[in-house]
């Protein structure tokens, strides 16, 4: 017997973690965080509806059941991390941007008739700062906030060492404000923070930047990949940069900026000792991040921008599973 297994059977409580996303779904197994005692992750397909990643789902867990010969009621509980729109209270997950099939899906209820257990569903963006600040760059601070920056942008809020939701939920859409009357879309509104401050927003500049560029007849690796695959991400845009392409490290650079502008906003609303973000700050690095800051002391209160640090996200990749597993231990 391995002694992962061991680990396992030894184990008085053991808790599933379930991080799904528009690209892949990802399910764990832990009994005592940050450790993760077994991992499995498959593509959600959400072009496939729902009942695709929820078999899935289910088939992983029974499967992980059976390795670890888990016992009936070791099972704690199941958390879900996903983006929103959501319902957590009703456990309903509401057709997010990523997931446009997914069209109030009751994952929570699937989920707890299958398995006899507890389960609970919360935001990823609410997700991510409860493990940042249980886990990772924010332990031990007081009032911080945690940005998803990945396809859209979102806010996990920790007030006084506490998630806030909010009145109905809804706390933390920074990505729905509107930065400029017009500008790239996001969230459904163009100009919006999403819009310009994402990696879906930065796919769309850089698209119009190099089109622009075409048109002049100026140099940029970035016109074979846009000719060659008709689109372009923020990864093609991350690689072009960080290879040299100045056109490239122009893109990065305005977003990072833009960035800056909303980490301005919620500085001044919010007064927060930390700013943690994710996705692909963390993954391009200074380079963002930089420009960022230079804008948020620019244009927040002198005051309250000197307090708050802007850092990447402490647990890097690892994020999307402790957040999932910080749902399950509630």
């Amino acid at each position: 017997m391995s002694e992962e297994k061991s680990h396992v059977k030894m184990a008085r409580k053991v808790w599933i973690g379930v991080d799904i996303g528009g690209t892949k779904t990802a399910v764990i197994l832990f009994s005592e965080l940050p450790a993760i005692l077994d991992r499995i992750a498959f593509p959600t397909l959400p072009e496939h509806g729902p009942d695709h990643a929820l078999t899935l789902i289910r088939q992983t867990i029974h499967q992980m059941i059976q390795t670890h010969e888990l016992r009936p009621g070791q099972i704690e509980a199941i958390g879900i991390s996903c983006g929103g729109p959501l319902d957590r209270k009703r456990g309903v997950i509401q057709s997010p941007p990523n997931l446009p099939t997914w069209n109030d899906v009751p994952i929570v209820e699937v989920l707890k008739n299958e398995f006899n257990v507890d389960c609970r569903l919360e935001n990823d963006a609410n997700a991510g700062a409860v493990a940042e600040h249980r886990f990772g760059a924010g332990q031990g601070v007081q009032n911080m906030i945690f940005l998803t920056m990945g396809t859209g942008l979102g806010a996990g809020i920790i007030i006084g060492g506490r998630l806030y939701h909010g009145s109905s939920d809804m706390a933390g859409e920074i990505g729905h404000v509107r930065l400029t009357a017009s500008g790239p879309v996001g969230y459904n509104k163009a100009g919006s923070v999403e819009g310009w401050a994402s990696g879906g927003g930065m796919a769309q500049a850089a698209t119009e930047r190099v089109v622009a560029a075409m048109e002049k007849g100026e140099v940029t690796s970035l016109v074979g990949q846009l000719v060659t695959n008709r689109i372009l991400t923020a990864k093609d845009v991350a690689d072009a940069a960080r290879q040299g392409d100045e056109l490239a490290r122009q893109i990065v650079c305005s977003t990072g900026s833009r960035l800056g502008e909303a980490l301005a906003i919620l500085v001044d609303l919010l007064n927060p000792e930390l700013i943690v973000i994710g996705g692909i700050a963390m993954r391009i690095g200074e380079s963002l991040l930089e420009p960022a800051r230079a804008a948020m002391k620019r244009e927040a209160l002198p005051v309250a921008a000197q307090a708050c640090r802007i850092v990447p996200a402490a647990l890097g990749e690892r994020i999307g599973d402790i957040a999932a597993a910080c749902v399950a231990m509630g």
